[in-house]
């Protein structure tokens, strides 16, 4: 393994990277730096979230800035403000000795006219999230002329975030005699044509396999039934007594609902989703970077970005819809060679979604099972015994009030000492584990899908579907109702249930019979679904768009229901994400 002198690294930044910890590169950065460095042209890097892609970009980068010339000479995207934040403060401690060398953060939620002062004056390197770029150069602020490399980080992040058409807006502007560098953890079909028609021969750079995770991450899943997802997590938390970790939920309300149970019921924990101000946001983050919190509850708008040393777990309360979000969450433990644990707890419905999931990362999964109540007590007692072992005990500090001490506990034996130091400790636990609700177990013999050779999905072992199940049921107790998007909004069944069961929460709705219709959609669900579906689904919107379901007094016609013939995609006209976002 080569060194960053042998690299071709300058003795200024190497003095800083050295400084830091870093005393010998890691793959990406032993592939990448020597081809940046010689000017090689387009590159595309693939590999996974902590892996070092802000030094192996970075290195190279400043060292070929020119800083008599104050203007810019390289524009880094990225997906989120924090990502924004911890690239530019990365440059500026690897550039500690590199003399008048300027790198300006540009993002959202901070002072724009701050960053136009700053423009003004002259700096070398842009850090930039792509709307607010965007809006300074709609204002002729941002000056891209004398831009030679760009770098887009965390590309995919970026492009499922829906910034396709600002990033289009921005590489227009600069000049076409520049080098492009695409960093990404996967390579989705968004990507490619990016790379296809920015790029001009671009050498890839694959540290792993394509699309998949990191191999120091340790998969683990437990099979829960929806009710006991909440019990599960607790038990999880307390038999990682060091736990670091963050929990990843599917929607802001979950979030927060989640994370204010868990401080409830006494876990070092807290929230973080978008329906926070920045100012909150920023504090939530400060705490967690500096151990101050235990868990972060998260969504993945919210984490994405997020550089976080020495995770130790990532927890999957809700799987993502797409192996790629998988991806991402997972890569925010085992981190600069580290090991970690992603670990899911999935409800009975989400089978075909982690073996999706499975299936694409390429990774081994293992089953793993909720810790039972001894073994949690016993996990946690050994923790408290290993801290008492290792405490560091200042003699001198202690030594005057000692004897005092020894003469209180003077009447107890050794071991009545120590039982009362751990009942001291953990009486509250124990108690809570005695009586705790217990976790109905899950038989996972049988799966929820198979394929046939025709490669469909089946229904296997009495699995039925949404359709066939509410087919059981008489008529009279289904309802219809009527939904404001149809055909035009290209809408077609599998997206009607999933949006259903995005926008309404607890126990999973079922749906009976669809019937699509140019305007509008009739779906029948439970008498006694009917008014959770119709409050909760009215609270959402989609693309801004608000949703709307009454109650519907048409038939729908049980052997004449009509198909959709366009492609999933539904709401198409955006990012064509599936989602409803609830009315602000």
């Amino acid at each position: 393994m080569k060194n960053f002198e042998e690299l071709g690294v300058s003795p200024e930044l190497v003095k800083a990277v050295s400084e830091m910890g870093f005393d010998a590169p890691m793959p990406v950065q032993e592939e990448v730096i020597p081809l940046l460095l010689q000017n090689a042209g387009d590159i595309i890097a693939l590999a996974q979230t902590g892996t070092g892609k802000t030094a192996a970009y970075g290195l190279p980068v400043l060292q070929q800035t020119d800083t008599n010339l104050r203007r810019p000479q390289t524009l880094i995207l990225c997906p989120t403000r924090e990502l924004c934040l911890q690239i530019a403060s990365d440059l500026n401690d690897y550039s500690k000795y590199v003399d008048r060398l300027s790198v300006l953060p540009v993002y959202g939620g901070s002072s724009i006219e701050s960053q136009i002062r700053t423009l003004s004056k002259g700096v070398h390197i842009i850090v930039a999230t792509p709307g607010r770029l965007l809006d300074l150069m709609n204002r002729r602020v941002a000056d891209l002329s004398t831009v030679r490399n760009v770098i887009l980080d965390e590309a995919d992040e970026m492009l499922s975030m829906g910034f396709e058409d600002s990033i289009i807006a921005i590489l227009a502007a600069v000049p076409q005699e520049r080098n492009m560098l695409l960093f990404s953890a996967t390579m989705p079909h968004e990507i490619e044509k990016i790379t296809t028609k920015y790029m001009r021969t671009p050498v890839k750079v694959v540290i792993g396999r394509k699309n998949q995770g990191n191999e120091n991450i340790r998969h683990i899943y437990v099979t829960v039934h929806a009710k006991d997802k909440y019990l599960a997590l607790k038990r999880i938390a307390d038999y990682y007594p060091n736990i670091y970790g963050i929990i990843f939920c599917r929607t802001r309300r979950e979030t927060q609902e989640i994370a204010d149970s868990l401080i409830h019921d006494g876990y070092n924990a807290d929230a973080l989703h978008g329906e926070l101000t920045q100012q909150a946001r920023d504090f939530v983050m400060q705490k967690f970077r500096h151990r101050n919190l235990q868990l972060l509850v998260a969504t993945d708008v919210a984490a994405r970005g997020l550089d976080v040393d020495d995770l130790t777990h990532v927890i999957h309360y809700g799987l993502p819809d797409e192996a790629e979000a998988y991806t991402h969450r997972s890569g925010r433990t085992a981190r600069a060679g580290k090991t970690g644990i992603s670990l899911s707890i999935c409800h009975t419905k989400e089978k075909g979604r982690l073996r999706k999931i499975m299936e694409t990362i390429s990774g081994k999964f293992e089953q793993g099972k909720i810790p039972d109540n001894k073994t949690i007590c016993e996990k946690q007692l050994f923790n408290f015994v290993d801290k008492i072992e290792k405490v560091e005990v200042n003699e001198a500090e202690i030594a005057e009030i000692m004897p005092a001490i020894y003469r209180k506990l003077e009447w107890l034996e050794k071991e009545d000492v120590i039982k009362r130091i751990i009942s001291l400790e953990f009486n509250r636990l124990i108690d809570y584990y005695r009586n705790a609700p217990s976790i109905e177990p899950v038989d996972d013999s049988r799966p929820y899908r198979e394929k046939s050779k025709d490669g469909k999905s089946r229904e296997k072992d009495g699995g039925r579907s949404q359709r066939r199940l509410s087919a059981d049921h008489a008529e009279g107790d289904m309802k219809i109702l009527k939904l404001n998007f149809g055909r035009r909004d290209t809408l077609i069944p599998p997206q009607l249930i999933d949006l259903v069961n995005h926008c309404v929460k607890g126990r999973r709705i079922d749906i009976g019979r669809i019937e699509l219709h140019d305007d509008f959609t009739l779906f029948e669900v439970n008498k006694e679904d009917a008014g959770r579906v119709m409050d909760q689904m009215n609270s959402f919107e989609v693309e801004g768009r608000k949703i709307h379901v009454l109650p519907s007094e048409k038939k729908i016609e049980r052997d004449k229901r009509r198909k959709s013939a366009v492609n999933k995609g539904f709401p198409s006209r955006s990012d064509g994400k599936n989602k409803g976002r609830r009315k602000k």
